[in-house]
């Protein structure tokens, strides 16, 4: 596959880069951002390569993490609660607050949001919005801490910037950490923060190395690949 010049330009600014620590890959990726002359501002992602079989229920990887400096999107949070959850919810900084009326909303077609909390109480009737909600990543989990009745903490998390993620069939694990105008400390710590925890879910049946291998990209960007050894001792110490 032949790349255009300006990635080609980015692919040279990266090749000096060894990868042994976060701060030069952070450094490297936000050159090559610059370099190319984006015309948006790009989101930094990380993607993971793990040893695990994700056929296996003891093997699946997935987790939530709050970022410190969170992903640089504006999140649009909806909640669908019921009386005093609601006013809650409110207070919070939801976007968006109702029952059944919500619901009814969300059934005609309204999917203007990008996170959903919703009580346990109010799940029988959510559930039935899987088919819309499912493939679209909204629909509310309680391993996620998006089926809760501590509205307050789930609406704050979401809104600071947390982030789920989740092992693919491939054994691969994708997860936006900032955006290319971050500063180089903030995105660095980003993916110090997102990375300890996926470390920190490492599956007991996991066999040989956890981490196969590790890439940060931008948007529109080639990927520059993180010292895998070097990195996890890191994050150790």
């Amino acid at each position: 596959m032949k790349h255009g010049k300006g990635y080609q330009k980015v692919a040279e600014i990266y090749a000096p880069c060894k990868g042994e620590t976060i701060e030069e890959v952070v450094k490297a990726v936000k050159q090559g951002s610059t370099a190319r002359e984006t015309k948006f501002d790009e989101t930094v992602e990380v993607a993971a390569r793990l040893n695990v079989d994700p056929r296996q229920s003891d093997q699946m990887v997935r987790g939530t993490v709050v970022l410190p400096h969170g992903t640089g999107k504006k999140v649009r949070v909806v909640v669908v609660g019921k009386g005093e959850k609601l006013k809650e919810a409110e207070a919070s900084g939801a976007d968006t607050v109702g029952s059944e009326d919500v619901i009814e909303k969300i059934k005609g077609g309204w999917l203007d949001f990008d996170a959903m909390v919703a009580t346990p109480d109010m799940m029988g009737e959510v559930g039935k919005l899987g088919k819309l909600l499912g493939p679209r990543g909204l629909m509310p989990n309680p391993k996620s801490g998006t089926v809760t009745f501590d509205v307050t903490k789930a609406v704050r998390d979401l809104k600071a910037g947390k982030i789920e993620f989740r092992v693919d069939k491939g054994g691969n694990v994708h997860a936006p950490v900032g955006k290319a105008s971050f500063e180089d400390g903030m995105l660095s710590e980003n993916i110090r923060t997102f990375l300890a925890e996926l470390v920190r879910l490492r599956p007991a049946s996991a066999k040989g190395g956890y981490i196969k291998s590790l890439t940060v990209s931008t948007t529109m960007g080639p990927g520059i690949k993180l010292d895998v050894p070097a990195v996890t001792a890191a994050l150790k110490g």
